[in-house]
């Protein structure tokens, strides 16, 4: 079993409550936009980070990162970027992309909204878990941590904090 901590679009600024959510996970997701390379390099050392790159992130951050990465955690096949869509929703090349790596579950960030969905078409869990960071037009801080044992995703939790 492993615990995955999830969240995007910090945008620069992460709420401390982050890292205490975080405490127990084995590795942190992040879906983009961290706004900054210190973002990126603060959870990068606090716990091992897979992460890829959004659409305000500079080049120093597009330098460690990927716009799309693919990997396999526990049995599950993972598909992650920034600018995703939602089931229903996906650009045309996301769902290209969907047919052809056939993922268990499919990350993004980008619209500063929850959504964690079964995909019936594509047959698999999708998650964006909202924004992490305080900039935006979001009303509530939110990020995931979920277990994964072989395919199956578990004990999902969320933080959510009112921004004030």
């Amino acid at each position: 079993m492993t615990r995955i901590g999830l969240l995007s679009d910090t945008h620069a600024s992460m709420h401390p409550r982050v890292f205490e959510f975080f405490k127990d996970v084995d590795q942190i997701w992040h879906a983009g936009d961290f706004g900054n390379m210190e973002t990126l390099e603060q959870l990068a050392q606090f716990k091992p980070l897979v992460a890829v790159f959004g659409n305000i992130d500079d080049h120093h951050i597009r330098a460690y990162t990927s716009e799309y990465k693919y990997f396999t955690c526990e049995e599950a096949k993972v598909a992650m970027t920034h600018i995703g869509g939602y089931p229903g929703h996906y650009p045309h090349h996301i769902k290209q992309m969907l047919a052809l790596k056939k993922p268990d579950i499919f990350v993004c960030g980008h619209s500063h909204i929850l959504r964690v969905m079964h995909d019936k078409k594509y047959n698999l869990m999708y998650l964006n878990p909202g924004a992490a960071g305080n900039h935006g037009f979001h009303k509530n801080i939110t990020c995931i941590r979920f277990s994964i044992e072989g395919k199956t995703l578990k004990d999902m939790e969320v933080l959510d904090i009112q921004r004030g």
